[in-house]
């Protein structure tokens, strides 16, 4: 059910408009663009984009349908495996993993608000396994467990919260800095989710940065659907430098829809296809 394109590595949290990198994995980011100059669309900015829950909640489904090959985001709690592309284990609904650091920050969270967890004896072993495929001092009761404290409300709550944290809002206020959409700042979400934002050439922060050699976003004057193809061609070429990201159909047969539909603001009906799988969202 889950693809090998499935895959997450710890952000950056949002401060005073500019993404700024944590621990353990230390990613930078780009700044954030400059203030929208004169002339420049400003309703997208300042309009209520994918943060709107129920834009939000179409956003989960949409990844849902390239992570997982189902719209049902929320039964991917508990899903933990190692899909054998170097990061150790993956799990949870946005892909969190033993390898790159946000795994070991959830469990770190959810033993902060509820210690003593079935989780908590295991963070001498994430903090060792970080930046490694090992899965030495977790193996053999990990997995079990981890199914364990997805039935715990509290579990549920703190995998929200760190996809919000690291995820969700750093893409959702760039994507406003840059004056971008709902669609906009989905495009950037989906992209964070599988590139991360650290300083290699595949990151978030890069695939911007070659999109500003080609176009410039709505912030500083420039056209949103140009802007936008411009950041998915770079999007598309960071995909191919990994095997387990070549399949670009969440690009071309889902992203590129909306777009070339003018669909700036992710309105339903919806309709796309991932690796030839076809969904709807009514």
């Amino acid at each position: 059910m889950f693809t090998p394109q499935r895959t997450s590595w710890a952000l950056a949290v949002v401060l005073g408009g500019t993404l700024l990198a944590v621990p353990p994995t230390a990613h930078a980011t780009a700044p954030a663009s400059g203030p929208a100059v004169s002339g420049a669309p400003a309703a997208a900015a300042a309009a209520t984009g994918l943060d709107d829950p129920a834009k939000k909640d179409i956003a989960m489904r949409i990844v849902s349908s390239a992570e997982n090959s189902s719209l049902d985001w929320k039964a991917q709690y508990k899903y933990i495996e190692d899909i054998g592309d170097g990061r150790g284990y993956t799990a949870g609904i946005i892909g969190f993993c033993s390898g790159t650091g946000d795994m070991l920050d959830l469990v770190e969270h959810y033993t902060q608000v509820k210690p003593g967890n079935v989780l908590a004896t295991y963070l001498p072993a994430l903090r060792r396994v970080d930046g490694s495929d090992s899965h030495a001092g977790l193996d053999p009761n990990f997995t079990r467990d981890w199914a364990k404290a997805a039935q715990d409300t509290e579990f549920k709550k703190a995998q929200d919260h760190e996809r919000d944290r690291v995820y969700f809002n750093p893409s959702v206020k760039q994507g406003k800095s840059d004056g971008v959409g709902t669609l906009g700042q989905f495009i950037y979400y989906d992209a964070i989710v599988m590139h991360g934002d650290g300083g290699d050439a595949t990151s978030f922060r890069s695939i911007r940065g070659r999109a500003l050699a080609k176009a410039k976003p709505p912030a500083q004057g420039g056209n949103e659907t140009t802007w936008l193809n411009a950041f998915l061609d770079a999007r598309v070429w960071a995909m191919k430098q990994e095997e387990a990201h070549s399949d670009t159909s969440r690009v071309d047969t889902a992203q590129r829809v909306f777009l070339k539909k003018g669909n700036l603001n992710l309105t339903t009906p919806l309709d796309w296809k991932v690796y030839g799988d076809p969904f709807h969202i009514g």
